[in-house]
């Protein structure tokens, strides 16, 4: 299936997933952060016709990352009079968070608390518009090597995306016509103060990660391996506790 094929074949699966529910949602409500995934996520939503509702949820935020974000946000309402756009700072519950838990201080933890402030962002949105969220994990993320915080990730009602690699979403970015600064932009989930990028913390290039994803014999397979075991929970269904009979 070529990239303009595979396009529209997400946007109508989209549309009908909610045609299809026994009682439709009114809106799509999408998290979006300037990256390339969120940015084609949030534009298929929008081809669907269906009222979609972005929003940017800076938490600490580089200028270089929101600005982005808001970027898109102008060019979806410029090209969709279906969208709604939103901007909610989150700086201030963060820091309360932040401070509450002083005690009990990590950065990892506290770079999954933003993603999770993210997610319950969207979920409270979504309930105001009676909307379900839409993902924006892409293949190697959500099946490879479980990198899926970013954006409320791993808490969603549907994942467009999550078959699709990184490189046909590049290409999809390029079909839809999405700024040529996101698609040129550095990937990164936006967690860290620091303002490292996805391919900085996971060691390899999302194009070696798809390759060793599906060649046993890489040079890049161990690694591999090793990223996904640690992650291999988020992937997994929760473990349950059977009580025998």
């Amino acid at each position: 299936m070529n990239i303009e094929s595979k396009t529209h074949f997400i946007k109508d699966w989209i549309a009908n997933y909610v045609a299809e529910m026994s009682s439709p949602a009114n809106s799509l409500i999408l998290g979006i952060s300037g990256g390339i995934d969120s940015s084609v996520s949030s534009t298929l939503s929008a081809m669907t016709g269906l009222k979609t509702i972005v929003l940017s949820m800076p938490i600490k935020q580089k200028s270089s990352q929101h600005d982005l974000s808001l970027k898109h946000q102008e060019w979806l309402i410029k090209n969709f009079n279906n969208v709604e756009a939103h901007t909610i700072n989150l700086d201030e519950l963060f820091e309360k968070f932040e401070n509450t838990l002083s005690k009990f201080n990590s950065k990892l933890g506290m770079a999954n608390s933003r993603a999770r402030l993210r997610m319950a962002t969207l979920y409270q949105v979504a309930a105001a518009n009676k909307g379900i969220v839409v993902g924006t994990g892409n293949k190697v993320e959500d099946f490879g090597v479980g990198f899926y915080t970013k954006y409320g990730d791993g808490g969603v009602d549907i994942s467009p995306i999550s078959d699709c690699n990184k490189s046909d979403i590049w290409e999809m970015g390029k079909s839809l016509n999405i700024l040529k600064e996101i698609i040129e932009a550095a990937p990164t989930d936006g967690l860290w103060d620091d303002g490292r990028t996805d391919e900085g913390q996971l060691g390899l290039k999302y194009t070696e990660l798809e390759e060793a994803m599906n060649n046993i014999n890489s040079i890049n397979r161990e690694k591999y391996e090793k990223i996904r075991k640690i992650n291999l929970h988020k992937m997994e269904p929760i473990p349950v506790c059977k009580i025998p009979n």
